[in-house]
């Protein structure tokens, strides 16, 4: 029995050193890397990070399954500009510095015509199996992932420490918002998101529900 107290008393001597391991982290850093993080903004960063990959992830998934060409092709504009997006993020959270490719904008190739009002069609229902998935159900899930992501990106946004980090965030924000966008005029265009209004009446009476307010500089303090 003696052999195995010595071995335990041999680990029991070698926890200390291994407990002391992190402190060594910081040798492990990358040629330019910063830590000018702080650890809320990290978990945040993670978070968003995190779910772009599963947006992305995703939509390999949505393409093989899509008919119409033209929601194909905002599929894969789509990524090709998030996949750039998510480089941009990754290298400013990394480095804490500018990155090589900066935030690049999104443009849109839906026109902004809005189709008003509500079409009586058949109820819907969860799909019994893959083989129901279609192009009005794609394009929604599409929708959901762009939109929840646009939330959780602006969320994120006034919780960075780091300035270069939050000003990619916060530049991303807009991109998300076209994102979502382009895929709600396809799926209005198509019918699948149809957008009800108010009566004439109670739309004029909302609208008018303001007014502004007049300014006046302000008297300089002597």
């Amino acid at each position: 029995m003696q052999p195995m107290n010595q071995g335990q008393g041999n680990l029991g001597n070698h926890q200390p050193n291994q407990m002391k391991q992190p402190s060594n982290q910081a040798g492990m850093t990358k040629p330019g890397q910063s830590l000018n993080h702080g650890g809320h903004e990290l978990f945040d960063a993670h978070e968003v990070i995190a779910g772009i990959i599963s947006m992305l992830d995703q939509y390999q998934m949505y393409e093989q399954h899509i008919q119409d060409p033209a929601l194909k092709d905002i599929l894969q504009r789509q990524t090709t500009f998030v996949t750039k997006t998510y480089n941009t993020i990754v290298e400013s959270f990394q480095t804490g510095h500018d990155p090589k490719v900066p935030t690049q904008e999104y443009k849109m190739q839906q026109s902004n015509n809005i189709v008003y009002g509500i079409q009586a069609g058949k109820p819907k229902k969860p799909n019994a199996s893959t083989s129901e998935l279609s192009d009005q159900g794609i394009s929604a899930y599409m929708l959901g992932n762009a939109k929840s992501l646009t939330s959780l990106l602006a969320m994120t946004a006034v919780e960075m420490t780091n300035p270069v980090l939050r000003r990619v965030i916060a530049d991303t924000v807009p991109n998300f918002i076209e994102l979502s966008y382009e895929i709600f005029l396809y799926q209005n265009k198509h019918a699948y998101y149809q957008v009800p209004q108010l009566a004439e009446e109670d739309m004029i009476n909302m609208l008018n529900s303001y007014t502004t307010v007049q300014q006046t500089p302000n008297n300089p303090l002597h």
